[in-house]
C-alpha cells in the first residue's frame, strides 16, 4: 500500500508566532559611538609604547590557546630604526612575553605577543558591557579606541570599570548612532590639521609639493606617524563618502 501523501497548508500557521520564534534580539537601533583615549602603566604594550613612541600599533586580533594563554597579533608601522628600538623594548615589557615577529613588509611588521598575567586588558571587556570595538590604535598618550555601545548606561558602566582600575579615560568624540550609521567617527583634530597642511602644501598634487618627511618636520612628529595618520584619515573619509551613495 502506498504511503499516504501528507499535505501541509502553511497558510494555517500563525504568521506572527513563526516570526517570533526566529526573531533575534536587536540592539542595532540607536546607541552611542564614542572615541576614547585610555592610559595606564599596566595596559597591554604601554611600557613599550612609552619608550618607542614613534612606532604606531594596531591590534589585528587576539585568541586564547591551550593552557589559557592569550595571544595578540599586532601590526606595527615604522622604519627599520624605529623597529629596532621597538623590538628591544619588547624584551623588557612586563605586560607581555614571548614576542615573535611573524611577518615583515617595507613599512610595517606583524608580531605575535603573549599577554602577561597581570596585564590590564580593558578593551577586551567591551563585549561584557554590550560594546563593539570599531577601531583601536596606539598613540603617544595611550590607546585610542572607537566603541559603539547600545545605550548610554553601557558606556557609563564601562567608564566605571576603567575608573575602578585607575585607568585614565578621556572622551575625544561622542555622538548618537542612527539607522544609517557607518561606524566612522569625525576626524580628530590632529587628522584635520594634517590633511589641511597636506592639501595647502600640495601633498596631493602631481608632482607633490611636499613629502611625508617634510610634513613630519612641519608637524613635529615621526614619518611613520604621518604615514599612519594619513592612511587612517583618508580611509575614514573614503568610508564616509562611500556610505552616502
Amino acid at each position: 500500500m502506498a504511503d499516504a501523501a501528507v499535505s501541509i497548508d502553511f497558510a494555517d500557521l500563525d504568521e506572527s508566532s513563526a516570526t517570533n520564534r526566529t526573531r533575534v534580539r536587536s540592539e542595532a537601533d540607536g546607541g552611542i559611538v564614542t572615541q576614547l583615549r585610555l592610559d595606564h602603566p599596566s595596559l597591554f604594550l604601554r611600557p613599550t609604547l612609552r619608550q618607542a613612541s614613534d612606532v604606531t600599533i594596531e591590534p589585528d586580533y587576539w585568541t586564547t590557546v591551550e593552557g589559557g594563554r592569550t595571544l595578540v597579533f599586532v601590526t606595527a608601522y615604522g622604519s627599520d630604526e624605529e623597529f629596532e628600538a621597538f623590538e628591544s623594548t619588547l624584551e623588557t615589557d612586563p605586560t607581555l612575553f614571548d614576542p615573535v615577529c611573524v611577518d615583515r613588509y617595507p613599512d610595517r611588521r606583524v608580531y605575535r605577543l603573549a599577554v602577561a598575567e597581570r596585564t590590564l586588558t580593558v578593551v577586551s571587556k567591551t563585549a561584557e558591557f554590550g560594546g563593539r570595538l570599531l577601531d583601536c590604535c596606539s598613540t603617544r598618550d595611550g590607546w585610542q579606541v572607537q566603541i559603539r555601545f547600545p545605550e548610554r548606561d553601557a558606556l557609563i558602566e564601562f567608564n566605571q570599570y576603567c575608573r575602578d582600575r585607575d585607568v585614565s579615560v578621556a572622551v575625544e568624540h561622542l555622538r548618537v548612532s542612527d539607522d544609517e550609521d557607518d561606524g566612522v567617527i569625525a576626524l580628530t583634530e590632529k587628522q584635520q590639521e594634517l590633511l589641511a597642511v597636506a592639501h595647502e602644501e600640495g601633498y596631493f598634487d602631481v608632482p607633490r609639493g611636499i613629502s611625508q618627511d617634510e610634513l613630519a618636520d612641519r608637524l613635529g612628529v615621526s614619518k611613520s606617524a604621518i604615514s599612519q595618520r594619513l592612511r587612517r584619515s583618508i580611509g575614514a573619509l573614503c568610508a564616509s563618502s562611500m556610505s552616502t551613495r
